[in-house]
């Protein structure tokens, strides 16, 4: 059995949605998921912190097979649009959790 990896992209605004989200992939679907960092307060990542964090979370994408675009209510803010083109651009799959 080949399981996919998939990384999860979308807005921290969904984090907790993201959580739920990665755990049924994984339970129900089988894939293996790597998620993004969260800060537990509830704060933005900014400056050396945020650019620290977008460059690893390409890095995870480099290592997966797709993505899973969070775009609860069809949202889907800067940063996650600059992932899924940075996605399509080293042909990875392009999944999202609401048809666009």
């Amino acid at each position: 059995m080949d399981i996919k990896v998939i990384t999860i992209c979308g807005s921290m605004r969904y984090k907790n949605e993201m959580m739920k989200i990665a755990e049924e992939l994984e339970l129900k679907e089988g894939y293996a998921v790597i998620q993004c960092v969260y800060n537990v307060n509830g704060e933005k990542y900014e400056g050396v912190d945020a650019k620290i964090l977008d460059k690893i979370h390409r890095k995870k994408i480099d290592i997966s097979d797709a993505i899973y675009v969070v775009n609860i209510n069809g949202y889907i803010g800067e940063s996650t649009k600059s992932e899924i083109e940075y996605a399509k651009q080293n042909n990875k799959e392009v999944i999202y959790h609401e048809k666009i």
